[in-house]
């Protein structure tokens, strides 16, 4: 059937439904879907691409084993298996037809739509070198996260059986790219894993073997943060043993390292988190992005020119009250998509969107974070404590609330990580391979046979 006599059949009858498709289950899109779960003459369709809603921000934990994958994701279809009027699709979107009112799908598939609701997210930006994606992943993922723990948790156990000290080096040196919240939380945690995997478990390497680096092509870390809390991150980082290299380009990377300024250094380990781009979503509605791809909308959510097409969370772009576009980040999808739920459940909208601004955070290390509320600011083990309450709270349901809860507080208490497992299957990464002693830790996979 297509997607014309699919939408004519739904209207069809004394009371017709409309139908509200909701492209992206991440924070804004499900948020939405959740207001308008058992809405009055109402059908709703979640499409995604994964089966599961992520919550992102705790992702480094599982990239550095403190967490598993199942503690901080769920099945779309079970967060909304409650309301009787809401279906899920697990499909990629490729594509929107507005004179249609169709969305269509890599399969060949459309569906029509009433109301559109476009919350697909945003992607890491390589800025023109995807080739680097292979060998330094970000974390948007389950995969990713999962991949960088491998290649992590391998590392070490190829130091352990290192021939020279320069190859064992080369093994424990991880380069974490961009200095944002996730690579300063991603540098803590890699230099608080290393030490405490080195000190207690690993019996041919010690401490001062490890060596993080984290990357900033800005003049300070934390940008978005007031300056004094960017020294306090910077100063934090330092003490626990990572290397903050601020003004400072990443030339190349490559298997084996990154060419940093001129300078090649051998790693084990290479993590982006230098820039994130829009989903192309702007690109199915034959417009125009702005501020990196992000889809233009009104006070209301609506894509400008596009009466039943809204945008929300990091694809769509809309000022705040400082008159800057509002940053992608979980709060401003999550209040988007409650907003936009309850103006479509009630079919109207008294007043435009206004973000409330509940504060920007990163957590640094052990007992160290930052918080910062817009006229004041908290650091230290008490921004900790309050990272620490709000992320819990904002996890999808309370099995997950407590799970995560009883594992931190068991993980501070041993300081354990409960899910260092290497699975034996995967993929290698191929640095293994490419990271040699004295002599080759230089060369590229080209100038080197391979085993």
């Amino acid at each position: 059937m297509n997607a014309s006599k699919e939408r004519a059949n739904r209207l069809v009858g004394q009371r017709a439904s409309r139908h509200v498709v909701i492209i992206g289950g991440g924070f804004g899109g499900l948020a939405c879907a959740i207001e308008l779960g058992n809405a009055p003459d109402t059908d709703v369709t979640v499409i995604d691409r994964r089966n599961h809603n992520l919550f992102q921000p705790l992702l480094y934990q599982v990239a550095t084993a403190a967490l598993s994958p199942a503690d901080i994701a769920e099945p779309i279809r079970k967060t909304l298996a409650r309301f009787k009027n809401t279906n899920m699709i697990m499909a990629e979107v490729v594509g929107v037809d507005p004179p249609r009112h169709s969305v269509v799908l890599s399969d060949g598939g459309s569906l029509s739509y009433d109301k559109l609701v476009i919350a697909t997210g945003s992607e890491y930006n390589y800025f023109g070198h995807e080739g680097w994606r292979t060998f330094a992943p970000g974390l948007k993922s389950i995969h990713e996260a999962r991949q960088i723990r491998h290649r992590l948790l391998l590392a070490f156990e190829r130091a352990d059986r290192a021939k020279s000290e320069t190859e064992k080096q080369a093994f424990l040196t991880s380069i974490v790219i961009g200095g944002g919240p996730t690579g300063v939380e991603m540098a803590g945690a890699i230099s608080e894993l290393g030490r405490f995997m080195i000190s207690r478990d690993f019996r041919n390497l010690q401490p001062d073997n490890l060596r993080v680096i984290l990357v900033e092509a800005g003049p300070r870390i934390l940008a978005a943060f007031p300056e004094h809390l960017s020294e306090y991150a910077r100063s934090y980082l330092e003490k626990i043993g990572v290397e903050v290299r601020t003004a400072t380009r990443v030339l190349d990377i490559r298997e084996e390292g990154a060419e940093i300024e001129g300078e090649f250094v051998p790693a084990g380990s290479i993590i982006w988190g230098a820039g994130v781009k829009a989903s192309p979503a702007h690109s199915w509605l034959r417009i125009a992005g702005v501020a990196g791809g992000r889809i233009p909308v009104d006070e209301y959510l609506r894509v400008q020119g596009l009466d039943d097409i809204y945008a929300i969370g990091d694809t769509s772009a809309i000022a705040g009250a400082d008159g800057k576009f509002l940053p992608g980040l979980a709060q401003v999808a999550k209040q988007q998509g409650i907003y936009l739920g309850r103006n479509l459940r009630s079919g109207k909208a008294v007043s435009g969107f206004k973000f409330k601004n509940r504060g920007n955070t990163a957590v640094i290390g052990r007992n160290a974070a930052v918080f910062d509320f817009g006229k004041w600011t908290m650091k230290g083990r008490a921004a900790w404590l309050l990272w620490a309450l709000v992320h819990v709270y904002l996890l999808i349901n309370f099995e997950k609330r407590l799970l995560v809860a009883v594992q931190w507080i068991g993980r501070y208490l041993t300081r354990q990580r409960g899910a260092r497992i290497i699975d034996e299957t995967a993929e290698e990464t191929d640095v293994a391979r490419h990271i040699t002693a004295a002599g080759g830790a230089g060369k590229t996979s080209a100038d080197r046979p391979r085993s």
